[in-house]
């Protein structure tokens, strides 16, 4: 293993490449990375490197916005078949028939989406920042919200708006159920709950929190607890557990996501060697897309992500 970091770390220099590696990829992978964190977050991180390679361990909306957002770069993916079922949960053609349903409605979509869905929104959120988003938007306007079911109910539920929800979600954190999140806390009655909002909304009373990944990462950080239960895939805890090395992290329940988990250090070795697999964003998609990520930039401040190593 040691041999194949030594080769990464000479080709990473070698192609002037810079490696992202999301919160969910297992974590030798986020610890060689040279940015780990969430996702719209790493691709900006990326934009303002000097890098002419982007390496993105993710999923593949990830490295489309990479893409958008790099369009001089390079952006690599080291698995092709690394997808979100969530995103792949709506195409361009139903969006468009729903807006057809909906005219007068804006259209926000999450992040974790295709970029042809992106390019048909009028503004991007991440799940650290749908809320604030949708407050800043004008108060008489409808909302449709894509593609997550979950985010746009806990948005809706914060803002009280009038937000339509696509029925997409995502198969990881539908599988924390109320059930097992019960269990869990019983067993840990001392643990503070951390939840992320794409959790059915019958888990939400349970949790002290809901946060994105990123939120978590902050929140740990800062609190004086030292035991939590953390109600998101399990990758996170890797990072959790190197920033709070005297803090306990407890799964809600056994669920992984098992397009992230394709990312290993073989790939990405490969992946550098090859230059393989290019994603590149189609320009006049890119170019639609952009503006729904630039309209939420120009309303909201700049997601940060930290260094992994």
């Amino acid at each position: 293993m040691n041999n194949i970091a030594e080769k990464i770390n000479k080709l990473r220099k070698e192609k002037n490449a810079v490696i992202l590696a999301h919160n969910y990829v297992p974590g030798d992978v986020q610890d060689i990375a040279d940015f780990a964190g969430d996702s719209l977050g790493l691709s900006k991180q990326a934009a303002e490197t000097d890098a002419d390679l982007i390496v993105f361990c993710g999923v593949h909306f990830m490295a489309e916005t990479a893409s958008i957002l790099s369009p001089e770069k390079t952006v690599l993916i080291p698995d092709r078949t690394a997808g979100c079922p969530m995103a792949d949960m709506i195409t361009a053609e139903q969006l468009k028939a729903f807006k057809e349903e909906h005219p007068q409605a804006l259209v926000v979509c999450y992040v974790n989406s295709t970029a042809e869905v992106k390019a048909l929104s009028d503004y991007c959120c991440t799940s650290g920042n749908a809320v604030e988003l949708v407050k800043a938007l004008p108060a008489d306007k409808e909302i449709i919200f894509v593609p997550d079911k979950n985010l746009g109910a806990f948005v809706r539920e914060r803002t009280g708006r009038n937000i339509i929800l696509w029925p997409g979600y995502c198969p990881t954190h539908v599988v924390i159920t109320l059930d097992k999140l019960q269990t869990v806390k019983s067993q840990h009655p001392d643990a503070v709950v951390l939840a992320h909002p794409e959790c059915p909304p019958a888990t939400w009373p349970e949790a002290d929190f809901l946060l994105s990944t990123g939120q978590m990462l902050g929140h740990a950080e800062q609190s004086e607890a030292k035991k939590f239960i953390i109600a998101t895939e399990p990758g996170i805890i890797h990072a959790l557990k190197k920033r709070c090395p005297d803090k306990e992290f407890i799964e809600a329940c056994e669920t992984i996501c098992p397009n992230m988990k394709k990312l290993t250090l073989e790939k990405l070795l490969w992946s550098l060697e090859r230059d393989e697999y290019e994603v590149k964003v189609e320009k006049e998609v890119a170019q639609k897309a952009s503006r729904a990520l630039m309209r939420m930039l120009e309303v909201l401040p700049a997601t940060s992500t930290r260094k992994s190593n």
